[in-house]
Order: C-alpha cells, then sequence, then structure tokens
C-alpha cells in the first residue's frame, strides 16, 4: 500500500488500523480493543499480556534466528569490534535479570542505568524489561546532581552504572558521580551494578555495590513476565522550562505496536538488515531505534562509541557505513554539519564501499536543505528529514522508505504518519491558512507509542500539553503545513521572535546563512530591543581553511537575508563564533544565548555538553555590542 492508501486507511478507521498493526507483536493475551478513554489522554492495549524483551529477543531465538546478528559494537574510543548474536544477547540479558530478581527487584520496581555506549547498557534496558521493572536511563556522565534530582523523581530500587566512559582524549569516571549522587540523594536505591570497564576501574562500596561480571556469572537466568499493556516500559527525563526534569513516561504495549510499525514502514529495515541510529542510548532516539525498535524487527543495530568528528577524523561515519554493511543510517542534521565543516567537500567519503546504503535519516534539529543537499551530492542516496519527540517515541511526520518514497521537499520532514493529526493554530486557537506560521499542535488522541502522562506528575502533563490548545496536544514547535499537506518545522514556538509586531522564524533565516558557502553551521536568536520588541542576531561558524575576513562574511550574510526574507526581519548583526552550545544530543541551546545577550546571568543548563562553550558566546556577543553579564 502507498503512504497515502495507508494514512486513509488509519483516519477512516482508527480502531482497526491499530488493532491490525498490533499482529506484528506476540501477546501472552491479546487486548479486547485498541484504545482505551482512560488516564489523562487515554491508553492502547490496556488490557493486552505483552512483554518488551520477549519480542524483541526471545521469539527470534524460539523462531530458529538464535545465531542471527543482534549487535554490533563498533568503538573508535577502544580500537574494538564486539558482535552478539540473539542468543548470546538473550543469555546475557536472562542472567542479568536473574541478578536483579534474586535482589527481589521485580514487576513495577524502578531500576535507572547509567551507561555509555557498550553493549551491557542494551542488556541493562531489556534485563529490566524482562521482568516488568520500569528503567530510567540517564546519559552517561551526566553531572552527579542532576542524577541526584531523577534519583528523587524515579525512587529506583537499584542502579546499574559503568565505572567510565570514553571520550577523546580523556576517560570520564562514572562510578564517582554516581556515589555523589546517591550521596545527595534522599532516595536511596538498594543496590548497585557496576560493570568495571579495563580503561577505569571504580571503586566499590562494600553491601551496596556487586561487580557485574561476577554476578551475572553466578546468576541463574530467569524468563520473561508478562505485564497489562499499560504498563509503564520506562521513564525517560527531559529537561522542563522550570528546571525541573519532566519523567515521559512510555507504556509496554503502544511502543511495541509503534516500533513494530514504523521500523519497515518508515526505516525500511527487516529481519538480518543492519540499522545504524548513530545517537545514544541516553536519548529517545536509542530508546525506540538503537535498542528496542532493531531488535523487535529482528534486525542487526550497530552500537557506537565515538564522535562524528575526532575518531579519528571526519571520515568515521563513512568506514562505519561501509564496514558493516549498514542499510539505512540516521543521526543529526549537527552531526553531519560537523562533518562537513571539517571535510568541506566530502573528500573522505571516497574509498568506502556505501552500495549497501539505501538512505540516510535526519532528526533531532531542524534539518536545513543546504545540509541535505550537501549529503545527497556525496552519498547518492535519498537524505530523509523526519520529525518527532521525546515525549512522542516515534516519527510525528516522515518519508516513508518502506512504503515507498514520497517526493522529497527540503525543509520538510514530510507528511504525518498515521495516528498523528497534524494541524497548525494561531495563538487564540483557530486553523490558520496553508503556509502561515503558527503553533503546531496534534488532535487528540495520540497514537500508541507516544506519552500517556509524566512520572507522578499529572498536572503537570495536563498544564505542559493539553490545557493551551483544549482537544489538542501542543508540541512546543512553530512551523506551517503547505497546501500539499507538507509539514515544515521552523523553530521551537520560544525562538519565533516579534519584531515590530510580524512573527518571525528564526529557521527561515537560519535557513539562509546556511547557504552562505563559509558557513558550516548557524543559530539565529532573538535578542532584546528597544525599538522593535525584539531583533534577530546571528551566530555563524565557519567551515574550515575559509580565509575570507569575518567582517566581509557577516556583511554577505545580512544582505542575502534582505534579499531573501526582506527588510521587515530587521537582520543587521552576525558574529563569527568557533563552536556553538548544543545538548549532548545536538540540539542547539538557542534560549540560552538569547539570555546572554539579554544580560541575563546565566547557568549551564544539565543538558549542556560543554559549559566552557558559553564564555566563548559572552566574548563573541560582547565584540558586537552586548552588555553581557558574567
Amino acid at each position: 500500500m502507498s503512504y497515502h492508501q495507508i494514512y486513509a486507511r488509519w483516519k477512516a478507521d482508527p480502531e482497526a488500523f491499530w488493532m491490525q498493526a498490533s499482529q506484528a507483536i506476540d501477546w501472552t493475551t491479546p487486548p479486547s480493543r485498541a484504545f482505551f478513554d482512560q488516564g489523562p489522554a487515554g491508553e492502547w492495549f490496556a488490557d493486552g499480556m505483552v512483554n518488551t524483551c520477549w519480542n524483541a529477543l526471545d521469539r527470534h531465538v524460539a523462531a530458529g534466528h538464535g545465531d542471527r546478528l543482534a549487535v554490533i559494537h563498533d568503538s573508535p574510543m577502544t580500537g574494538s569490534v564486539t558482535r552478539l548474536t540473539y542468543a548470546q544477547l538473550q543469555d546475557s540479558v536472562a542472567r542479568l535479570a536473574g541478578v536483579l530478581a534474586a535482589h527481589g527487584i521485580g514487576k513495577g520496581d524502578r531500576v535507572i542505568i547509567y551507561m555509555p555506549m557498550i553493549p551491557q547498557a542494551l542488556q541493562a534496558m531489556l534485563a529490566c524489561a524482562r521482568i516488568g521493572a520500569i528503567h530510567s536511563v540517564v546519559f552517561g556522565g551526566f553531572a552527579a546532581h542532576e542524577l541526584a534530582v531523577r534519583i528523587d523523581d524515579a525512587k529506583p530500587r537499584a542502579i546499574i552504572a559503568a565505572s567510565c566512559g570514553l571520550e577523546p582524549g580523556r576517560i570520564v569516571p562514572y562510578k564517582p558521580l554516581m556515589d555523589r549522587a546517591i550521596a545527595e540523594a534522599t532516595h536511596k536505591p538498594d543496590l548497585t551494578i557496576v560493570f568495571q570497564r579495563p580503561e577505569c576501574a571504580g571503586e566499590m562500596t562494600p553491601g551496596r555495590d556487586l561487580d557485574w561480571d561476577a554476578a551475572v556469572e553466578a546468576a541463574s537466568p530467569v524468563d520473561c513476565v508478562p505485564v497489562t499493556g499499560n504498563h509503564p516500559a520506562y521513564i525517560l527525563y527531559t529537561s522542563g522550562t522550570t528546571g525541573q526534569p519532566k519523567g515521559v513516561v512510555r507504556h509496554t504495549a503502544g511502543h511495541l505496536v509503534a516500533l513494530a510499525w514504523s521500523v519497515p514502514n518508515i526505516y525500511d529495515i527487516g529481519p538480518g538488515d543492519v540499522f545504524w541510529v548513530a545517537s545514544d542510548v541516553g536519548w529517545v532516539v536509542g530508546h525506540s531505534y538503537i535498542v528496542y525498535g532493531p531488535l523487535i524487527a529482528g534486525a542487526t543495530t550497530v552500537v557506537f562509541e565515538g564522535k562524528p568528528v575526532g575518531t579519528p577524523d571526519a571520515g568515521t561515519f563513512w568506514r562505519v557505513i561501509a564496514e558493516h554493511k549498514v542499510k539505512s543510517f540516521f543521526t543529526a542534521p549537527t552531526a553531519i554539519r560537523a562533518v562537513k565543516r571539517d571535510d568541506p567537500q566530502g573528500d573522505l567519503v571516497a574509498g568506502h564501499d556505501l552500495s549497501g546504503l539505501k538512505a540516510m535519516f535526519l532528526a533531532g534539529e531542524r534539518a536545513d536543505p543546504d545540509t541535505i543537499t550537501w549529503a545527497e551530492d556525496r552519498l547518492n542516496v535519498p537524505v530523509i528529514d523526519h520529525w518527532w519527540q521525546t515525549e512522542t517515541g516515534w516519527p510525528i511526520a516522515a518519508n516513508p522508505l518502506g512504503a515507498g518514497l514520497l517526493p522529497v521537499r527540503k525543509g520538510s520532514p514530510a507528511l504525518p504518519m498515521p495516528g498523528y493529526d497534524v494541524q497548525v493554530l494561531d495563538e487564540a486557537g483557530h486553523p490558520v491558512a496553508p503556509g502561515t506560521l503558527g503553533a503546531i499542535v496534534l488532535r487528540l488522541p495520540l497514537p500508541p507509542g507516544t506519552l500517556p502522562t509524566l512520572w507522578n506528575a499529572e498536572s503537570r502533563f495536563d498544564k505542559a500539553y493539553l490545557q493551551h490548545f483544549p482537544g489538542f496536544y501542543e508540541t512546543g514547535d512553530a512551523g506551517y503545513v503547505d497546501a500539499d499537506g507538507y509539514v515544515y518545522i521552523m523553530a521551537r514556538t520560544d525562538d519565533v521572535i516579534n519584531v515590530a509586531g510580524h512573527r518571525l522564524s528564526t529557521g527561515a533565516m537560519e535557513e539562509v546563512l546556511s547557504a552562505h558557502p563559509a558557513v558550516a553551521e548557524c543559530a539565529v536568536i532573538g535578542v532584546a530591543d528597544a525599538l522593535k520588541g525584539q531583533a534577530p542576531l546571528g551566530l555563524l561558524c565557519l567551515k574550515k581553511g575559509i580565509t575570507t575576513e569575518p567582517a566581509q562574511i557577516v556583511a554577505e550574510v545580512v544582505r542575502m537575508v534582505r534579499d531573501q526574507i526582506g527588510p521587515v526581519a530587521a537582520f543587521r548583526t552576525a558574529c563569527v563564533v568557533e563552536r556553538l552550545p548544543k545538548t549532548r544530543s545536538g540540539k542547539i541551546l538557542r534560549a540560552t544565548m538569547a539570555r546572554i545577550a539579554d544580560g541575563e546571568t546565566v547557568k549551564a543548563p544539565a543538558t549542556i555538553d560543554d559549559p566552557a562553550i558559553l564564555d566563548e558566546i559572552r566574548v563573541a556577543l560582547a565584540s558586537v555590542g552586548y552588555p553581557v553579564e558574567g
């Protein structure tokens, strides 16, 4: 069936559509129906009984596919490649689950996982799923205080950690961070399980800490424990505007069904195919499409411990794709911009056999047309932008490779996926005409796999997502839908700036700036202006080897914005910076930079990749006349 037929079939009968989709997974007890009008925003397959780990591992082994490759761990940090079959992964997961069960941890208990990109991180997640424990993965190396905040919110019975993570040029000890977090937290876990890496051993606390290798070797494997369809599979914390993290909840059955549908239809991945998502298990992308999605599909997932550049160079992506015969590759636009900055001509693509690659997917930040074009020209495969959020757990809008690729419109993540009714509203909640900028919302109910609530914060869930536009979920993104239904995400709602009464998209201005041949990456922020309310300010990162004077480049991009968007944008100022502040998942911290430019005293956000960048931004902004505070 074509995309349009699939979407029409969902719209005509959502209940029948999702009941049919639910047949792709194994149930202990099938659900009586798909949608249950209960809880803050509805629940899916609530009365079914099911187990995620069975669907990701055991059923493949039971079907005779135990020798199929499940995981390829490629670590430029250690210079090693490790491969695990489905049978090997099932055995290690069942034994780790046995360790947890032997300590009384079971259905409904929370377990925090604090690990780098190693196979043990996947094993920890799957071991929790096996016994019905609710995992909460915290990005490895996260600050002790932030980990403590999550310990107090989730109240885990156990923490599973690695002794350290590896970054280019340095080792990051995780064990001392975990110890400090436990000391700070009011809630204390019963035990921790520590995987000791050879690069850095952590000091163990007697009576609390278990050595992973010794505990797993001595453990008896345990079977999968069925849970109800509306049992929480995991909690994933995302930054909230209040500074208090929001615990996004994912229900088990909806998660399984959404991933079982999306992996073949969107990414064109099936049994035995190799899928590489260059993200981290600490993010939603890692949960959905490094760990659960590929394994539910019976595919091979690549777990990569490295960076787009510097491990060892900007050709690492192409080496991994060629070496492991990757079929679909998924990364963030910011990663491709980093590669493009270090290797502007794409010379490092040469020499790698990428004939097995069918498509590259981008998500996480807006994919500007210039970056897409650069990648298309060098890889000779479709480069597919798609859009989703931690809260939704799988794509809202995409170009479904497995269902037949639609015409690509650069700058657009294409069309809504089944289950998502995308609307654009003005501030008063009225629909706007095609092509008009507004708040992007999703008509309720949301599809399977999306968040049903926040952990222990139902009223906050309602206030954050449902109150502003009754009957809709507020995405927090601004953009428009064209006459053919293609969605365009232009900025976060907070990044739409008001210049002398005109609502303008910073994303549209960034699109113009990124088209300049010297610009590798850019951001546009709105800063306070006494006359116009807000004025746009551009920050530019230049490609390697550029010899043109920064002042000339600034003059040229100012002229380009004036020519392409018009004088109404009042775009007059830009500055060149060495790098932009980002979260660890690659999102540019535009609001943080805007507060700095407005003279506020800014504390580094918990999710920032490198807090030192903020001082560089302060110096750059001061150089163009902004009286920033320290």
